[in-house]
């Protein structure tokens, strides 16, 4: 019981929190909806004046007036079209502020929605599927628009024609007003009724539409999959599973549905019967006049449809009321931390010691209670250096990185993280993730232009800042061969570009922003040996400032950091240099080995050669200035 009504004040705070700015229209919409309804109430009282006073000769104490009407019938067609036109337009009025309330409710709620999907932590969205996210902020939206500003205004509406109806009918005839009346607990009680046992019903069918949503969003995300692995039979009796299920669901909605009607069907016509008979009856004693019988009628009809349609209330309302639930779950999920400041005060405070040292101490993680992904690990990145780290499927290398731009966040306790000396979780989010520029081994890319997907780092960038990002990833020539240069489409996802050419892209992307921690989680496993040589090379002519961490399971992307670390299962299996872990005939020694072919070899041996005649150059110029300044020394002497 408390549960409920805990649930009824959540669902009216989120009413009245996103009828922001239109409560005006929304107020507007019901004042015009009331006059409009007393305009209609009047007409079955203009007939039965018509009737009583002038057709029927009944002019009592108003002979004048009522012989006056009897030769000018006009009066009262005009009266009639005048109220029609009054309705009309109050009716204009209500319907134009609803749908005014209605968009802005409906905006205002996606908003709320889309900023609060940006902001919660990847733990939130790994538990829910996107088509369920995606329905949850578009149909279930449009459920609750619909009922908040139509249904409510029609129950406001509904309500008020019901009480007025009653109180004209009861100062005609009491006993028939009386047999009315009778009815009306019997259609409150089935419709109760029907409404609970729709609900939970309601509640399945949303959960069936957004699973059936998630299958046709994943169909259509990964449909070169589908067609290379030859899975359409597969996928096409996949998605008839789903539609089957969703299909009986609503089929059992719509067999309720009708069977709620087919009994409000009965029980208004047995209504409308029973006032007949007994108001023939009222009307043959003198009870009731013939005047009073038509309007009596009439009002009888107008509310045989709301009393009726309180169970298409009820159903609408239990639907609306599922999607609340659905929506506000979304909205009560715990967001990140954006914008908050930590305990030593400064939203945007900067690294006390102006370094990004980053240090891992003692660190375990795991995405499920009891199952470890990282266990105990300690490293120490130097600033301006470059750390590798290797390993296999589930080593836990990606891990840290996520770990680093709290993606996730690491529990109490299970050691610390922390850059320049300063705790990861006391920095500020928009300040840590605008100091660590990420690539991802499946990069994203926009359905929008190469240059357009660069500068989306730096939407202010140049067209020359966007090109120099671009060389350092060895990706420009490529992007000037296109026909329309950086102003190419590349697709959804970027379909139309290889996996080396998206993964180049992303580089030059992240390059853009210049952050002073840059991380490569694989992102040139798509590449080949020589473009991933040229990358890593301009990268160290061109970044020479930026600490840089190379995750990846090649040897070859490695091989130059300063210090590289081995994960196994987990744990720290080996550390050093190159040099260092091959004379340790260790798993890097192994690795190394299966993984090097001859072209790799060459190319090493390539690098190192280059390394030399860097080296002896530098040497020979050094001698030259040496040379010369001894000579002028020798001269000035002399």
């Amino acid at each position: 019981m408390e549960k409920n009504v805990r649930l009824k004040h959540r669902k009216l705070y989120l009413i009245f929190r996103f009828l922001q700015g239109s409560k005006i229209y929304f107020a507007a919409a019901i004042a015009a909806s009331l006059i409009s309804t007393i305009l209609n109430a009047l007409t079955p009282q203009i007939f039965r004046f018509s009737i009583d006073e002038v057709l029927s000769g009944n002019i009592g104490n108003s002979r004048n007036g009522g012989s006056y009407l009897s030769s000018h019938l006009w009066i009262l067609a005009l009266m009639i079209v005048a109220v029609a036109v009054a309705s009309g337009i109050f009716t204009y009025i209500s319907r134009t502020n609803t749908a005014r309330a209605g968009e802005n409710f409906a905006k205002n709620l996606r908003d709320a929605l889309f900023i609060h999907v940006q902001k919660l932590p990847m733990k939130w969205h790994d538990r829910n599927q996107t088509g369920d996210i995606i329905q949850r902020c578009t149909s279930d939206v449009e459920v609750i628009r619909g009922f908040v500003v139509t249904q409510l205004l029609e129950v406001f509406r509904t309500a008020f024609l019901v009480l007025m109806s009653f109180a004209m009918m009861f100062s005609m005839n009491a006993k028939l007003s009386c047999i009315v009346l009778l009815f009306v607990p019997v259609v409150v009680v089935y419709s109760t009724v029907f409404y609970r046992l729709i609900a939970k019903r309601f509640t399945t069918a949303d959960e069936a539409e957004g699973e059936l949503s998630a299958v046709v969003q994943e169909n259509a995300t990964g449909v070169r999959v589908v067609r290379a692995f030859g899975r359409e039979q597969f996928e096409m009796e996949r998605f008839d599973k789903k539609n089957n299920a969703f299909a009986k669901l609503w089929i059992r909605l719509g067999t309720l549905s009708g069977l709620y009607w087919g009994i409000g069907d009965l029980i208004t016509g047995l209504q409308v019967i029973a006032v007949i008979i007994f108001g023939v009856v009222e009307a043959v004693n003198g009870s009731i006049s013939v005047g009073e019988f038509v309007a009596f009628a009439a009002y009888n009809s107008t509310l045989v449809w709301p009393i009726r349609g309180l169970g298409r209330i009820l159903s609408d309302m239990s639907k609306a009321g599922v999607s609340f639930e659905r929506v506000d779950y979304i909205i009560r999920s715990q967001e990140e931390a954006y914008g908050k400041t930590d305990e030593k005060g400064g939203k945007e405070r900067e690294h006390s010691s102006g370094k990004y040292d980053i240090s891992f101490q003692h660190v375990s993680f795991g995405y499920e209670e009891g199952k470890d992904v990282l266990r105990d690990i300690s490293f120490t990145v130097p600033e301006g250096s470059t750390f590798g780290i290797l390993g296999g499927t589930g080593s836990g290398k990606s891990t840290v990185i996520q770990l680093l731009s709290r993606l996730y966040e690491l529990e109490e306790n299970r050691g610390s993280i922390c850059i320049g000396g300063r705790a990861v979780k006391d920095i500020p989010i928009e300040e840590l993730r605008r100091n660590i520029g990420m690539v991802l081994q499946e990069p994203f890319l926009y359905s929008r232009t190469i240059r357009e997907n660069i500068a989306a780092s730096v939407p202010g960038a140049s067209l020359e800042e966007i090109r120099y990002a671009a060389q350092i990833a060895c990706i420009d020539d490529a992007i000037m061969s296109f026909p329309d240069g950086y102003d190419t489409l590349v697709g959804e996802r970027g379909v139309t570009l290889s996996g080396g050419q998206k993964q180049r892209i992303a580089i030059a992307r992240m390059l853009l922003r210049k952050a002073p921690i840059m991380v490569f989680d694989d992102s040139l496993s798509a590449v080949d040996s020589q473009t991933d040589y040229r990358i890593r090379c301009a990268l160290k002519e061109h970044m020479r400032e930026a600490t840089v961490i190379l995750i990846s399971h090649r040897v070859t992307s490695l091989m130059g950091a300063d210090e590289i670390l081995v994960l196994n299962q987990g744990k720290i299996e080996e550390r050093g240099t190159h040099g260092e872990l091959i004379r340790r005939n260790g798993i890097y020694r192994r690795i190394y080995e299966i993984q090097m072919s001859r072209d790799d070899r060459d190319l090493m041996g390539q690098d190192e050669k280059d390394k030399k005649n860097k080296k002896d150059k530098k040497s020979k110029e050094d001698k030259k200035k040496e040379d010369k300044m001894d000579g002028g020394i020798i001269n000035g002497s002399i």
